[in-house]
Parts: C-alpha cells; structure tokens; sequence
C-alpha cells in the first residue's frame, strides 16, 4: 500500500504563517491555518494519489529527548495563541475527513511518522513523508521518500527527495543525516553538536568519513585541521549526545497498522457541517459536499415560519394587498431585474405567519406602474436587500423611492465592513451556517419571460425574501446593541436615494477635449518610447517587468532592491529609489503614468460615454472598511488630483450649455477632525487662528516667526501633519520630504512635544481598540481590529496604523455623507434645478443653470461647514466654473 504520513505540526504552522491571519469566522475564530492545512492537504492528495493517509502531532506533555536533554527546544516560543485555538478545530475536521490522527505521549511526531513508514515498509508497502522539516531526510530509504514542503508569499511548493536524489546532493547516505546533526547541531532544537564546527566543516567530514563513530575511531588522524580535531576532540560528549537526539525513532509503541490508515470516503455531513461553521464555501463547493441528517443544527437558527404563497396577484387582489401592507409594521421586498416583478413578504402573528406575494408585470391586469408607485411610496414601510440599486431602478421608472426602513445588505456592511461580499447566500452560511441554493437563475433577465417559467427559480425567489425577513430579525437588534443602529439609519439609507439621482444623473463630458488629450498622451507615450530603447540600447516592451528588469539589472548594472517570487521587483517604490541612478528610471516611470492614464481613462472613459453624452458612475457603498464611498464603471476617485495631467482631465468634464458646476471641497478635514478628536488644545488654537495650519505647525515646532517659516521647513510640517493621521514612520517620512531617516525622527519629536495631545490621543486609541476590539467614529460607524492581538508583529503593526486611521478618515467619510444628505434634500426643498453628480472623496460637485450658481455656491459651504459642530471650523472651499478643471 502506498500510504501518506504527515508532520501535522510542521504543516499547520506553514500554513499559519503562509496565509493571512485576517482569515477569521463571523465570531472571531482565526482560520488561516485550517485553510491552509486543507488546500496543502488537497494539493498533496492530488500529487500523491495515497490508498493509506495518516497525520502524526505533537503533544504538549515532555518527550524523552526533553528527559535526556533539559534544553532541548527550551529556547522555542510557546504556539501563538491564534493558531493554538485553531488546532483543536483542525483536528475536528480531520476526523469529519476520516483521516487517522496519531499522537503519543513522551513522543514527537518525527519519531511516529518514522514509526509509521518502518511498518508499512516491512509490509511491502511505500510510504511518502510530508513534512518542512529536514531531519525527517533521515527516515529516506528504498520504499520511504521524504516530501518536503514550503510556503512562501501565499505559494506552496512540494519536493520529492528520493535516496539518488539525496545522495547526489549531500554526498552520503540518508541515514548519515544523522551524524551531521550531531556534529553542527541544530539552533532550532537547541541541541548542541561541536563547539566551533559549521555546517560546511560538518559536512565535509560526513561526506569523507560517513559517521560520528567512524571520525571518532581515527581521531586524530583524519584529515582535518588542527584546530577542527581539538574541536572535535573536547566536544566528543556533545557530539555523542546530539547524535541521540538527533536520531528519530522508529520503534514508538503506538500499535500501528497500516490497514487502520487506509483512506475512507469523508462523513460528508459532519465535514459539510465543519466547513459550514468554518465559512469555507469555496472548499464546499470544490469538494461537493451536501448537507444530511448528521449536519446539526445552525448556531442561530430562523424562527419556524409558516409560509403561504399567494397567488400572482391580479389588478383585483391589489387594493386588499395594499392595505395589509401600509398596515404592517414592515414588509420585505426582493425586485425581478428591470422591475419585471417583485416579491413581498408580510409576516403575521409574531413572525410565525408569512404571506409571500407574487407580483409579475406581465401578468398583472391593473396599472403595474401605480402598483409600483403605491408600494414603494411613503405608505409601506419596507426592508429589502440593496436599497441603492432598487432606487436607481425605480428612478428609471420614474418613480421617486421612499418608505424604505432597513436594508439587511447595508446592515451586514456595518456589522462586518472588512468582508468584501454581502450577498445572501454568503451571509446565510456566516449567520446562520445555512448553505442556501444558489438563487441567480431568478436574476436572469429570461426567468420569468413566460408566466410557467421555472418551478425553481420561483422558490429561490421566495426563499430570499424570506431570508431578508430573517437577516433583519438578526442584524436590527445586532446594530442596535453596537451602538450602529443611527448610521443606518441617519446616514446609509437616507444616502441611498441620494446616490442613486447622482447615478441616474451622471456628468457630462466633451468627447473632443477628451480625444485630443488621449493624442497629447500618444505623442508623450511615443517620445518616451523613443528615448528610453535610445538609452537602453535596445528595443523591449517596457511594461514587461522581466524585460524592463534585464535592462535595468543585467544591462545596466542597476542595483537590484526586492526580489519576488518571479524575479527581480521593478515596482514603483523600486523605481524610485533608482531614479538618481540612471535617467532611464524617470523615463519609465513617466512612461508607466502616461499609458495607464491612456488605457484608464482616455480609453475606458471613452467606451463609458452613455448615449447622453454624460458618464454615469456607479458608486459603492459597501465597499471600503472606513466607509468611504468609491466608484466603478468607471473608477472617478482615482483620477490624479494635484497634477498637470490631473487638470488636463478635469478638463474633460464640463456642464451644459447655459450650465456651470459648482465645485465645494473640505479643506484639510481629516486634520480638523485629529484636532477635535486628540483635543489637543495647540492644534485646535492653530487653526481658530485661521493661519495656514502647516505655517502654523511649522513655526511652532521649529521655534520660527510665520513670517520667517521657509518653503522647505513648510512642506516638512505639511508631510507630518498628514503622514500622523496614517501612523507614518521615520522612514517612510524620510523618503517623502527627501531628508535622513535621523532628520526625521527629530521633526517627529519635535511635533509630538508640541502638539503632546495627539501624540496622548494616538497612544490611547491604540490601546482602547486593544481594550475593545475595534475602532470607531464620531458617529459610532466600527471597524474590528483582531490584528492588534495578534503575535505577529507585522499583523499587529498594521492593526496599529488602522486604529490610527480609521476613525478620522471614517468621521470624514460619515461627515460628507450627510453633508451630500443635506445638500440634495435642501436644493430639492427649495426647488431649484441644480443637482448633484459627483462625489470624490472630500469633495461634491453639483451642475445648476447659471443663474443659480451663486445660490448655490453659498448653500454648498452652509450645509457642508454646518454639518458638524467640531472644536475647530469644517471649512469647505466653493468655486464655479464650465469645467470641473476650472473649479480648481
């Protein structure tokens, strides 16, 4: 039998440290290394092809080695605890895998996987290894191959070293691994060897010698240096005793059989059920696991509802239906694409009776569009999942949206805002640990053509209205006792309604300024072209990262910074260390922002154009972990703002003809905000006085007039004042303002003596989120931060930058969202044409007719300074133009 044995313990933690110890379940349980024990699993299962699979662990209790040797592993650190809390969950799902699990009190795992692949040997059978741990290169034999495994930047590689494979590299038997650890040691196990003997002179001896006994029996006539045999000759005790401890064992007394490792089909319910609570649906999917009667029961399990279909409702059930609906206290709601129909969902009785109602615009014999209008006005209170998307349908139909009072996929984001997906079959198996039939086939614009369209897609319809009904019975109370509830309901449902005008209304752009700026780029891109093969001496594709490191590494002689995976890194942090190096460097990278602008926005922006002329974007609002809103379709935030070619774009957004844009933009927001939040009372003096803030910063830190504050000095402060609110480092400050990593270290102490409140304020959000858990913002929005636990200190240090960062820039993301709140509501309260089209960042922009600009510009800075009541002025700068490069 070919039988697979693996070290449980050297796996797991490659796994631990090869995945990123974000991964964690809807309660907080790490899971980085379960996944990626399982997908080494898979992946060695599929190399391998074993009849027999066995995983050997260590136990906690002392082994003989530890007995023989006081110091034996005394210098290793105890397992991190969020890999300690994951290894009884894996052994779990081991054995819902039926795969035998093997450990021995007073043994290594080393010595039972020996043990094992003795057995089996004898046997007849052959056994692989797997294991990241070289000492296991002793147990390769004739029917024994050593696995080895490494993790690296998220990547598992496997190596099979065979006995000829073995000795054309080490130059002597397997077995004779043995003696090489005896005489260099092993800093890992903290076994000694020979005092002064190196691996290259330990293997030199092996290789002529083959072992410890036989060195030992020509002592001293080997032939070695003097020194190297009064080495070996004082250290002969320790030699003899790493040789012990080197030696793993193959007689534990664990009883083995092979037969008893031979592999099982998995017990599908209870893996099904373990990968559930484990929120691995990919795994799921890719193992095909169904759920059965061993699957238990959900942690959080749906109240029992009894369900009753109606009908698809006629012109003559409407006027009953409606009346039962504007008397619940909420409905759910699940739209059909283009409105084609909509399910609703009324719950009686306590939540025990639901009546799930089906609407289809084809079918209905009244005014589809009243009904519309009816259920999504004020009259009916409604819950559904994606409030933005409904709106901007309803929009199209020219039906204004109102009476929506939750939104479960809102919901979700604020209670977990770092999970990137918030669909609901995903949140059914996080919530609930339901795995839900995947319902798409009712989005499909086909599914309801026909009036006897599918059987199932109809019930998927049903079933995720019903789980929307379930998802707000759970997350209502959860934002409620987080303190969140107000942020729903303040901020992200009334913004719903807002982003989706701004979508339907979209902003205009002059094709001919955006076609001669893609040809001004072309000339740029062909003229950079031309210089850098003359200075490379060749012609090559410069976006090629291999073929741009040849020129630069092999060709010129550059000195290489990062090496990645595939070769030497040319990214732009590399590149620009290099710039001083050779004028190629400054060319590439001007090359690089040259044609990404042409592909991104000259010609992406050029294939978005509606037929309206206008580009409307599609803004999202459950996307970013501080809440800030971004854009797809096309990205609008990432356009450069304080660059030549940044204004050259802005160009090409323009009003119509009789129409400006008004333009308002906070000034300096997220630095008011560390002022108000640190309540450092130098900072807040700084900017009462209504003084440039960096003049200000600079002169009191550097003991200078304002008068007398140089442009050098200026740009210092501006660079702290900004990197402080990321948490920014000596270094990365040094590389920014171009001085000494020492230089800047001091510009940092001086700022944190003068302004000693923020520096209070760091320390204390630093350790209330510890404390706590999380972050949050003025307005109470959250952001877990598990990472600040965490035993890895690059894990933990960006946990502490984030706890820096997100409660201003999350404050700042909430203040613009209800300053756009207030702006819509105010200019459609006091009637005028204007309107709002674009958000970026900081900064919203509306188009009215000329004739309204002044208004305007007057009613943008009242709404957007008044939307807080800070220690320090909001401050919003208003500006008209035709263009938005003109607002500027």
């Amino acid at each position: 039998m070919k039988l697979m044995v693996i070290d449980g313990n050297s796996i797991v933690n490659r796994a631990f440290y090869g995945v990123s110890q974000n991964l964690t379940t809807r309660e907080g349980l790490p899971t980085n290394a379960i996944f990626g024990f399982l997908n080494i699993l898979l992946k060695l299962l599929d190399e391998e092809q074993p009849q027999g699979l066995a995983v050997a662990f260590d136990m906690r209790a002392p082994t003989f080695r530890h007995k023989a040797f006081a110091e034996y592993k005394a210098q290793r650190k105890g397992m991190p605890e969020e890999l300690a809390v994951q290894m009884p969950v894996l052994k779990e799902v081991l054995d819902a895998m039926n795969i035998r699990r093997y450990e021995l009190e007073g043994w290594e795992a080393d010595d039972l996987l020996g043990t094992m692949a003795r057995v089996n040997g004898e046997q007849g059978g052959d056994t692989v290894i797997v294991t990241g741990d070289k000492d296991s290169l002793q147990l390769i034999g004739e029917r024994t191959t050593v696995k080895l495994v490494t993790t690296r930047m998220g990547q598992t590689t496997t190596r099979n070293v065979t006995p000829e494979e073995f000795r054309a590299e080490y130059g002597f038997e397997p077995i004779h691994m043995i003696d090489l650890k005896a005489l260099m040691g092993d800093t890992s196990d903290n076994y000694p060897g020979v005092k002064g003997v190196g691996e290259k002179t330990a293997m030199a001896l092996i290789q002529e010698y083959q072992s410890v006994d036989a060195i030992y029996g020509r002592l001293p006539d080997i032939n070695a240096k003097p020194g190297v045999i009064k080495k070996l000759t004082e250290g002969e005790a320790d030699a003899r005793l790493s040789y012990d401890l080197a030696v793993i064992r193959t007689d534990a007394p664990m009883g083995f059989d092979p037969a008893e490792a031979k592999r099982q089909p998995f017990d599908e319910p209870a893996l099904y059920q373990k990968l559930l609570e484990l929120e691995f649906s990919k795994l799921i999917d890719k193992l095909k696991l169904t759920p059965g009667p061993a699957g238990g029961a959900p942690e959080e399990e749906p109240a029992e509802v009894q369900v009753t279909a109606v009908p698809v409702l006629t012109g003559a059930d409407f006027e009953d239906a409606l009346a039962k609906w504007e008397g619940a206290d909420c409905v759910a709601v699940l739209p059909l694409p283009g409105l084609a129909g909509v399910a609703v969902s009324l719950s009686e009785d306590d939540g025990r009776q639901a009546y799930l109602y089906d609407i289809r615009a084809a079918a209905y014999e009244g005014d589809y569009h009243a009904l519309l209008s009816a259920l999504f006005g004020p009259g009916v209170k409604k819950v559904t999942h994606g409030v933005k998307e409904l709106c901007r349908a309803l929009l199209d139909e020219g039906i204004e949206p109102e009476g929506f009072v939750f939104d479960t996929e809102l919901a979700a984001y604020l209670l977990d805002p770092t999970a990137g997906s918030y669909e609901l079959r995903k949140l059914a198996v996080s919530y609930f640990k339901k795995e839900v039939e995947q319902s798409a086939a009712y989005k499909e614009e086909t599914a309801f053509s026909l009036l006897d369209d599918g059987l199932k897609a109809q019930t998927a319809w049903y079933e995720d209205t019903a789980w929307i009904e379930a998802f707000y019975g759970l997350f209502q109370p959860r934002l409620e006792e987080y303190g969140l509830l107000s942020v729903l309901t303040d901020i992200e449902l009334p913004l719903c309604p807002v982003l989706a005008r701004m979508e339907k209304a979209g902003v205009l752009v002059d094709a001919q300024t955006l076609g001669d700026f893609g040809r001004q780029l072309q000339l740029g891109i062909d003229t950079l072209k031309t210089e850098i093969y003359a200075l490379a001496g060749e012609e090559f594709n410069i976006l090629s990262p291999k073929q741009l490191g040849h020129i630069l590494f092999d060709k010129l002689g550059l000195p290489p910074v990062k090496k990645t995976k595939t070769g030497w890194s040319t990214n732009v942090d590399v590149l620009e260390k290099l710039r001083p190096r050779h004028e190629i460097v400054g060319r590439v990278l001007d090359y690089r922002q040259l044609t990404k602008l042409s592909s991104t926005y000259v010609e992406g922006l050029g294939k978005v154009i509606a037929g309206d002329g206008r580009i409307h974007t599609s803004f999202q609002n459950t996307v970013t972990a501080t809440g800030r809103l971004s854009s797809t379709e096309p990205n609008l935030q990432n356009i450069p703002v304080r660059t030549p070619l940044g204004a050259e774009m802005r160009k090409m957004f323009v009003a119509p003809k009789g129409k400006v844009l008004v333009d308002a933009d906070y000034s300096q927001i997220e630095l008011r905000l560390l002022a108000h939040m640190s309540g450092d009372e130098a900072m807040i003096a700084g900017f009462n006085s209504g003084v440039d803030i960096h003049t200000v910063t600079a002169s009191q830190v550097f003991s200078l007039p304002q008068d007398a504050v140089p442009p050098e000095l200026r740009r210092a402060a501006k660079a702290v004042n900004f990197g402080i609110v990321y948490g920014i480092s000596a270094f990365s400050l040094s590389e920014d303002i171009h001085v000494t990593v020492a230089q800047a270290k001091e510009y940092m102490e001086k700022y944190f003596d003068h302004y000693s409140g923020v520096r209070a304020y760091m320390t204390r959000v630093v350790e209330q989120g510890r404390e706590d858990g999380f972050v949050s913002t003025l307005y109470g929005r959250r952001r877990w931060l598990p990472e600040l636990k965490s035993s890895n200190f690059n894990t933990r240090s960006f946990g502490e930058r984030v706890a820096l960062n997100m409660p201003i820039q999350g404050t700042a993301a909430d203040i613009i969202k209800l300053a756009m709140i207030r702006v819509d509501a105010r200019l459609r309260a006091e009637g005028l044409e204007a309107r709002l089209v674009l958000q970026v960042h900081d900064e919203l922009i509306v188009e009215c007719p000329e004739g309204e600009a002044e208004r305007v510009k007057a009613l943008l800075q009242e709404e957007m300074e008044g939307v807080a009541a800070l220690a320090v002025p909001l401050k919003a700068d208003a500006n008209v133009g035709r263009t938005w490069a003109q607002c500027h």
